[in-house]
């Protein structure tokens, strides 16, 4: 887009309010924004007018800060350049959201914004003004005339996780889709451990081993499927099981069943893969080609490939049992939310500067904000999608379509596997089980996805990306993989028949323990530090237990010994000690345990305030108890 594109835009004047600090512009023409009284929160209101994309700027000054946070993040949580790539995003409902945060060396929030334009694509830009001292962010949105978008702005000051999750408990009102007890307990997937070769046999067999370990999930991804073989995606679309690798998928369901674990399937069902029986029916409808993936991908304004992706769903789970989907690629969706933008930008203009503002009473909290008074259309409240239109809006319909027809199969038991970009607040009501992206054997970035996970909400089931590593590794050093993600649902993805005996131990005592501690660790209070320190230590608490895993052995957590009935210190580095600061003299007792949960030493000590070092095998735990 134009206005975006053109560095010499985005610093131009015009008329801006302040809310919290922050400088809110309009820098299109059309009216000025305007704010609601609204409790703790400032809402910015912002008004759109007839063929013109409508540009609004955020921006405070520098002063202390150190980085910007969003939802992708991913790697790049420094302070950005505003004319740099890595500041400018499209997103949507299915890729990221319109949420950010950018914070001091405290970690507190300096300018933390939410739109509630979930569903509708937003180009976003972000970064330091070099000339004008400032850092900012622009939303460029297409809204029709008399439409209106809310922008959330929280007051300056609070931590960055807490301050986000404010955030996104306002920026929808819909009701996240409930999680089952299945959805919140370890689980299987075959991807690391077979790939594409999977099999009947194999997966009952891993099954039976993964039942016994404590999983009580089974993930069967990319492969049983006919034409599913070469690393591609060339027999997308026809979504039958392949007969020679599951000769009876329903059966073989049944059996998995019957080791008392639940069973989802993977599916793409936006990819139309070259060598599938659909292509010709449906190429059409699939004009953008991945040739490296040997497949286009299928475009959801049409209400022919809504039909068929949710019809494709409901029937698999229905015929052959499963408890649900993983279903993978939504975000290739976007491909047409750009073919959109390169259209509009040849019939939308950028010019004028807003007039004066106005300020005007908040009408109710939550939902009840989108409630218009006045009569105006709010973003996303458009009806059912014409062909060629927005795509956020098509993949609201389908995705709509498709949780309640397959509520109507599974009812509550339900689970629907989403995976990062596509896990933003607009896609709770659509998926509860929540996965980071793909990062084999990288158990920073295993850490750094689940917690941005985290960061945006608890309601959902979090789930670690697919945990593999090194069979003729130590246990310790395997251990390190699954430690990562104790915050999250782990997914064990690696050949379990395989392993050795002290990887099965490790694996097994550290399962129990994570279920043991599951509600602290994925339902409590979460404590991970400056978004670009890359959490060194990971604390989480309840009422009465604390969790705290390191990951940076020189790295102090700080702690109050006399305020938990149990302190559960996990040593997640290569070190043999890590460092805690304790607020408080405690008398407690020790109990420490290996990476493979064979008792080291018990015994009590006087714990004196301030920095002290503990001492804690590599990949092991240290629990302390009131002596």
């Amino acid at each position: 887009m134009a206005n975006l594109a053109d560095p010499r835009r985005l610093w131009a004047d015009g008329k801006a309010i302040d809310v919290h600090g922050v400088a809110v512009t309009r820098l299109t023409a059309g009216p000025a924004p305007t704010t609601l009284a609204a409790a703790g929160h400032g809402v910015v209101e912002v008004l759109g007018v007839e063929s013109e994309t409508t540009l609004v700027r955020l921006d405070v000054p520098l002063d202390g800060a150190v980085g910007f946070w969003h939802p992708a993040a991913g790697w790049d949580r420094h302070l950005t350049a505003d004319w740099m790539a890595t500041g400018l995003r499209t997103v949507g409902l299915v890729d990221s959201a319109p949420l950010g945060c950018l914070y001091d060396d405290a970690g507190r929030a300096v300018l933390a914004f939410a739109s509630d334009r979930l569903v509708h694509t937003t180009r976003l830009r972000f970064g330091v003004g070099e000339r004008a001292g400032r850092f900012g962010v622009w939303l460029a949105m297409d809204l029709g005339p008399g439409e209106l978008c809310r922008i959330r702005i929280a007051p300056p000051g609070g931590a960055v996780a807490e301050t986000v999750r404010s955030l996104v408990r306002r920026q929808s009102g819909t009701a996240a889709l409930p999680v089952p007890e299945a959805g919140r307990v370890p689980a299987y997937s075959t991807w690391y451990s077979y790939h594409q070769e999977v099999s009947a046999t194999a997966v009952e067999a891993e099954a039976e081993l993964a039942a016994e370990l404590g999983c009580g999930l089974l993930i069967l991804d990319d492969g049983w499927q006919r034409g599913a073989y070469g690393g591609g995606y060339a027999g997308c679309g026809d979504w039958e099981p392949d007969p020679e690798k599951f000769p009876d998928f329903g059966a073989h369901v049944e059996t998995v069943h019957g080791l008392g674990l639940k069973y989802l399937a993977w599916i793409a069902p936006l990819l139309l893969g070259d060598d599938s029986a659909a292509r010709d029916r449906l190429a059409a409808f699939a004009p953008h080609a991945r040739p490296e993936w040997r497949c286009h991908v299928l475009d959801p304004r049409h209400e022919e490939v809504r039909r068929f992706v949710v019809d494709t769903c409901v029937r698999l789970v229905d015929r052959y049992g499963l408890d649900g989907l993983k279903i993978d690629f939504l975000d290739a969706a976007m491909v047409y939310a750009e073919d959109s933008t390169r259209r509009e930008e040849g019939t939308r203009s950028g010019g004028g500067v807003a007039p004066a503002e106005g300020v005007r009473p908040e009408g109710g909290t939550g939902r009840e904000d989108r409630a218009n008074p006045e009569g105006h259309a709010n973003a996303e409240d458009r009806g059912r999608p014409e062909d060629g239109g927005d795509v956020g809006e098509s993949m609201r319909v389908l995705l709509t379509e498709l949780r309640d027809g397959l509520m109507a199969v599974r009812g509550a038991q339900l689970m629907i596997e989403l995976r990062q970009p596509y896990t933003g607040p607009g896609m709770l009501e659509f998926g509860n089980l929540l996965r980071a992206g793909d990062c084999p054997a990288d158990a920073a970035g295993n850490r750094v996805r689940t917690l941005d996970l985290s960061v945006a909400g608890r309601e959902s089931a979090v789930h670690s990306d697919m945990l593999m590593w090194d069979p003729q590794a130590s246990p310790q050093v395997a251990a390190r993989q699954l430690l990562s993600v104790m915050h999250a649902v782990p997914q064990i993805s690696v050949p379990l028949a395989q392993l050795p005996a002290a990887q099965r131990a490790m694996a097994g005592f550290w399962l129990a323990f994570w279920r043991e501690h599951r509600d602290v660790l994925t339902r409590g209070a979460l404590d991970a530090g400056r978004p670009d320190g890359l959490h060194p230590v990971v604390i989480a608490r309840d009422a009465t237990r604390a969790v705290v895993v390191h990951h940076v052995s020189d790295h102090a957590a700080t702690l109050d010994p006399t305020r938990f009935a149990e302190i559960a210190v996990v040593n997640n580095t290569g070190a043999e000690r890590v460092l805690l600061d304790l607020t408080h003299p405690a008398a407690v007792r020790l109990d420490v345990r290996d990476a493979c949960g064979t008792p080291v030493r018990s015994e009590t000590a006087c714990l004196e305030p301030g920095p002290r070092w503990l001492a804690v095998p590599p990949s092991g735990l240290c629990l302390i108890r009131p002596a």
